[in-house]
This record gives C-alpha cells, structure tokens and sequence, in this order.
C-alpha cells in the first residue's frame, strides 16, 4: 500500500497566509493638514506681538510720536513634556516560524500605533500630566454653534474666522456629521459640500477643503488656518530594535519613541464648532 508523506516543514509549520489582517484605524490627519512644524528637543520659545503700532501724521520737521509695543511668547515643548513610547516582545520561535516578516510588520504596526496617539493627542489632548494639549482644548480659541443641517452656521464660523483677519484652509469633522452635511444642497439641488476631482477624493465645504476624522466626536467640528498651529518635534517615531536586552528568554523586541508638543500661534485662527445641547 501507498502512504502519504508530508514534508518536515509541513509538520512544523502551518499553512498560513502570507499578510497580516490589521485592524481597522483612523487615518492620521493634524500632521498631513500642513501645520508648522519646529525641530527642538530643548524648550521652545516663539516671541509674538501682543499689540499693534500707532502711527501717526507728522509734518516736516516735526517729532515723531513713540509707538509702544508689547510682546509675549509662546512656551513650547518644556522639558517634562511627556513622550509616547510602546515596546513589544516576541519570541525567535515567532519570527522563525512567521511567512511575512514578523519582524516588519511589528515595526510598522507599532509605528502606525504611536502615530495614531500623537495624532490624537494633537487633535484632541487634555494635556493633563503633562501631555500635549490638542487644538480643540487650546486656549483662546473661537467659538461657533455647529448645525450639521444649516449650512449657514458653516458660515457663521467663516465670519468669525474673517473678522479676525484669518484665512481658513482646513475643516475637521467626524464621519457622522460630514454625511450629514453631504446630504445639504442649495435652492438649484446641487451639494453644498463638493467634490475636488483635481485633488483625488478631497471634498470642498465653501471653498475649503474637508477632513474626516472619527478623532473627533459628532457634534465637534474645526475651522482653522492650519499655518497658525504651531507642531515641535523632538523626535518622529523612532524604531529601536533589542535583538539581547531579553535574551535570556529567547526573545527580541521592538522600542518605538515619539515626542512632540503642540500650541497654536494665533489662536483666533481657529474656530471650534460645537452642536448645541439637544433639550
């Protein structure tokens, strides 16, 4: 009679697909919107004018008045700013057995990971324990109502964005609310939110580009001159592998790092929208 043979790796390997099914995620989107962004890992101070000049009609040979001016400064990334670090194990077993590059794919799991809770943190930190505090919870900003089925409360907000002198280049709002405005149109039938096909799938609410972000919850949105948000970046995600530091247990592991800080330079550049409480 004939037998059936299995090779060797066979036995010792399953039959597994060569990709790793990831979760489902927010994308990234307070560093993709075109923030400045400073290099320091020491404090960072950013000195602003807090008033304007005076000046004055003078005739020839006549004094020219004083013009006083007053300057704050903006105290970014302090020295106990807190970092966002993970560090994951694996056994040799693991990597030696894995079909996709264990190794890889780890390193780009945790570096989306970190990613993902910067971004949060940029967006919508409390900056408690020494944290980053995020746009939403900075201090001076505007406020407006947001009515995810008035359209004219969009412009309410883009009024208050130009009695400040500030051009707006960006709205931040959740998924529920951004489907709920898609469905607006004008007394012609045409959406008010159009579609920029010059721009891949980049949506345009009057004029400005729309992100969607689920970071945000329904009923929050943002309307911000982007270039007055101020990021310091000590250090990008960083990847540091420990082929030793665990090897008496026959595992590697991966360290990721990040830090950064977050203030806003004008705060009156942004604008955060809120739905008034249903009663």
């Amino acid at each position: 009679m004939t037998l059936d043979t299995v090779s060797g790796q066979t036995l010792i390997q399953e039959q597994v697909a060569s990709i790793l099914v990831q979760p489902l995620e927010a994308a990234s989107v307070v560093l993709a919107s075109g923030p400045r962004i400073f290099d320091s890992s020491e404090p960072l101070k950013i000195p602003t004018l807090t008033g304007s000049t005076d000046p004055s009609w003078v005739a020839e040979n006549e004094l020219i008045p004083d013009s006083e001016v007053t300057f704050g400064e903006i105290n970014l990334m302090p020295s106990d700013r807190k970092s966002i670090k993970a560090l994951t194990k694996f056994s040799n077993e693991m990597a030696r057995q894995s079909n996709i590059g264990l190794d890889a794919v780890l390193k780009a799991r945790i570096v989306k990971d970190v990613a993902d809770k910067l971004d949060t943190a940029l967006l919508i930190g409390d900056g408690t324990l020494k944290t980053v505090t995020g746009i939403t919870k900075q201090a001076g900003t505007q406020a407006a109502v947001l009515g995810a089925t008035d359209a004219d409360s969009f412009l309410d907000a883009l009024a208050l964005a130009a009695a400040a002198e500030v051009t707006p280049n960006r709205w931040l709002m959740s998924g529920a609310d951004f489907f709920t405005i898609r469905k607006l149109k004008d007394t012609s039938g045409k959406y008010l939110l159009e579609s920029d096909i010059t721009t891949g799938t980049t949506y345009r609410l009057f004029g400005i580009p729309v992100t969607v972000t689920n970071k945000l919850a329904a009923g929050k949105a943002v309307l911000a001159d982007m270039s007055q948000v101020a990021v310091v970046r000590d250090i990008a995600p960083s990847v540091t592998v420990l082929s030793e530091r665990f090897a008496e247990y026959d595992q590697q592991a991966i360290r990721v790092v990040t830090r950064y800080d977050l203030g806003l330079l004008h705060p009156e550049g942004v604008v955060i929208l809120t739905a008034a409480p249903v009663v």
